[in-house]
């Protein structure tokens, strides 16, 4: 690779790696909903596991979301923000569903992956933009069995996206009733739980054409670059979950991944 190309490619996973820790640290979300899709342009550019992409994608996603989401809840639980009662009752389903995914994703084709991420993100993006506060499910957060079937989907398909958790956790606890700060942050642990043991099973996921110094799914020099970003924005995007109105900022991360969303499956689709 010459630089010529490198150091644009550099620039944009510094770029995306600082924008990553602030919607991690304001949205509660792991910061896989965008850098899945930069990962798959990024890759797909330089020529890496055509076959394997999505994997890769989703598998260096996971390793990010791990360093991002202890940040990011071990700051809200600095301001009593986290509802560990929660965390612990769905914990177990969590880890059940995300090592569910990280097997359907050794099988899925990367066509199928985009796919998937591509439709969920842009329900995920309509649902942010448009969802209304009296969509409630309830009153209260769910009991079992119920608890456990919707921690274990919520994981399983957070998993094949290569996203934290966030993303679908925030708006079905926020139905529940939970306070929507509580929420955020509350879902920085289902991060923790989701990315933690998709991150193992990536690990040994053996893939032939994966890019240079990679570990399994994983590769280890975009996760390099990406972190140390993130462990510097993160705390700027939990200052402002806490001291600002998400609303509006919300509402234009909304079309930005329905967009994303929409040219993944497009993509997919073969159009």
């Amino acid at each position: 690779m010459d630089y010529a190309t490198f150091l644009p490619m550099l620039a944009l996973l510094l770029a995306i790696g600082a924008a990553t820790g602030v919607i991690a640290g304001l949205l509660g979300v792991g910061g896989g909903i965008v850098l899945v899709p930069a990962f798959s342009y990024l890759f797909g550019q330089l020529g890496f596991a055509p076959e394997h992409l999505m994997q890769v994608c989703i598998g260096t996603s996971a390793a990010t979301i791990v360093v991002t989401s202890v940040r990011s809840v071990l700051l809200h639980n600095k301001k009593g923000a986290v509802d560990w009662g929660i965390l612990t009752s769905w914990g177990p389903f969590l880890v059940l569903g995300s090592l569910i995914g990280v097997g359907a994703a050794y099988y899925l084709s990367t066509t199928a992956l985009k796919a998937i991420f591509g439709f969920l993100a842009m329900m995920a993006g309509l649902y942010m933009a448009f969802g209304r506060a009296d969509w409630g499910l309830g009153s209260q957060m769910p009991s079992q069995p119920l608890r456990g079937v919707e921690a274990t989907v919520l994981a399983f398909f957070s998993t094949l996206m290569g996203i934290g958790g966030g993303t679908f956790g925030v708006p079905l606890m926020t139905s529940y009733g939970l306070p929507i700060h509580r929420a955020v942050a509350t879902a920085s642990g289902f991060g923790v739980l989701i990315s933690v043991p998709s991150l193992i099973g990536f690990l040994f996921l053996q893939v032939p054409d994966a890019p240079p110094f990679s570990l399994g799914a994983v590769s280890l020099p975009a996760f390099a670059v990406i972190i140390p970003m993130t462990l510097l924005t993160t705390p700027y995007g939990v200052r402002l979950a806490h001291a600002m109105n998400p609303k509006p900022l919300k509402r234009a991360f909304a079309i930005f991944i329905t967009v994303v969303g929409a040219n993944m499956l497009r993509k997919a689709l073969g159009w």
